[in-house]
């Protein structure tokens, strides 16, 4: 390692702090080159292949020549322009490419800064939704008479163990107090209500029980509940768990008969990661309100989108404020939302279909057999994404250094080891991935 390599890293370790680490003891960084396709170089010479897709953005792979030429096209003609009294040619590009490619009936796209924001966003939208409702008469069917519904005590929101929602508070609120890994804030969170999380893994058979403890907190709660919130089939951070579709299918009635607003959180999810272009589409769903991010800019720049019905738009609109009360400063930035459409565009003349289908076989054949190693408790895939569950926790400045010895970036966490690559991947770059993992599970100093 040179000199200004070696200062470079100093001054990283001295002053920059990185996510969920320690400055008084940081685990180790690794100084970034350049990238292309899927090969990260480091400064210090070593090719890795990347099998996180820079947390499940990088779907295209790095330094991609049309999303370049996007962003170098764009900037020419504005960086940026304040998104209140102003549009422009990118961000309605993008909102009609969003409205035909999600399900219907979602037909409003609030544009916004990062994932955590657009759930932020969602979150306020469904509560301002049934403060602007207000009190309605309904009529009970048992009695055909009329009684009013306060729809103003609709605040409170439902969610189930084990979500990942990300960093902000009401959406670290909905995340799982325990492993959503916020529990340090528990005594300042709003407070949901928790189901337990979904037990028939994705290939099981579906058994309604799985449901009943969740329709149980909506029969009785749901005068106050305003939105429930879930990760679709999906649960990311909070434990790379893959869940019966016919869970998401029960949510979405439970939602309907009780009038609870449904929020998806397809920010991982979303743009074909499961094999699906959403992952509600495993289910045939649609919800009230769709968070996207991550893949949206293909990782090119920070970028995400609430999408919701025009009833919601309609009613928050005539309710008392007006106006939706939300309003980012990069809110429709031009250069991201030129990537983006670039980015849908590129993602739709691919056969990536064909792409998730491959990776998804790779693993079915090479990364499920790694249940049988003593170490692993589990093994899972779905799509491009392949799980190893294991016995103990990494070790994990110890196991980083040993995968950038072995030539990949891996980014474990508890005891998951999962992979998730850009989707042109190839057959030989994933079994440089799988190598590097079947190494470490028998390296003991790689675990706690």
């Amino acid at each position: 390692m040179n000199n200004n390599c070696t200062d470079l890293l100093a001054f990283d370790r001295q002053h920059i702090w990185h996510p969920y680490t320690s400055m008084t003891n940081p685990l180790p960084s690794y100084l970034v080159e350049s990238a292309e396709n899927v090969t990260i170089t480091l400064a210090t010479g070593e090719k890795l292949i990347d099998g996180m897709s820079s947390w499940w953005s990088v779907i295209h792979g790095y330094n991609h020549p049309v999303l370049n030429e996007a962003l170098v096209e764009q900037s020419k003609k504005m960086s940026h322009v304040m998104f209140g009294g102003l549009t422009h040619k990118p961000a309605i590009e993008l909102c009609q490419q969003l409205i035909s490619l999600t399900p219907e009936p979602l037909e409003k796209v609030f544009l916004s800064d990062s994932g955590s924001v657009a759930v932020e966003v969602a979150i306020k939208m469904a509560l301002q939704y049934f403060q602007s409702k207000k009190i309605q008469s309904t009529k009970v069917p048992s009695k055909k008479v009329q009684s009013k519904t306060d729809f103003t005590k609709k605040t409170k929101l439902l969610t189930v163990r084990n979500g990942y929602h990300g960093d902000t508070f009401a959406a670290m609120s909905v995340c799982d107090p325990v492993t959503g890994m916020h529990q340090i804030f528990d005594k300042v969170l709003n407070k949901p209500y928790f189901a337990p999380a979904p037990t028939i893994k994705f290939n099981e058979d579906w058994q309604e029980d799985d449901v009943k403890e969740l329709s149980k907190i909506f029969a009785e709660h749901h005068h106050e509940i305003a939105a429930f919130i879930i990760e679709p089939i999906v649960q990311g951070t909070g434990g790379m768990n893959f869940y019966h579709p016919e869970y998401l299918k029960a949510c979405r009635q439970l939602c309907d008969k009780y009038d609870v607003l449904f929020i998806l959180d397809e920010i991982a999810t979303g743009f074909g990661r499961t094999g699906k272009l959403f992952a509600c589409e495993w289910a045939d769903i649609s919800p009230d309100i769709m968070c996207l991010g991550k893949t949206l800019t293909a990782g090119y720049l920070t970028l995400a989108a609430t999408l919701c019905t025009d009833e919601i738009a309609q009613t928050i609109s005539d309710g008392d404020a007006g106006c939706f009360m939300h309003g980012p400063t990069y809110m429709g930035n031009p250069l991201a939302c030129a990537v983006a459409n670039a980015s849908i565009k590129l993602l739709q003349t691919t056969d990536w279909q064909k792409n998730i289908g491959e990776i998804e076989h790779y693993f079915s054949e090479n990364l499920l057999p790694l249940v049988s190693h003593p170490r692993v408790t589990d093994t899972r895939v779905l799509g491009a994404i392949g799980v190893i569950e294991t016995t103990q926790a990494v070790n994990m400045a110890h196991i980083q250094k040993r995968f950038v010895e072995l030539g990949v970036w891996i980014r474990p966490f508890g005891k998951l080891i999962y992979i998730m690559p850009p989707y042109i991947v190839k057959p030989s770059e994933l079994a440089i991935l799988l190598k590097a993992i079947t190494i470490i599970l028998s390296e003991d100093e790689c675990f706690i």
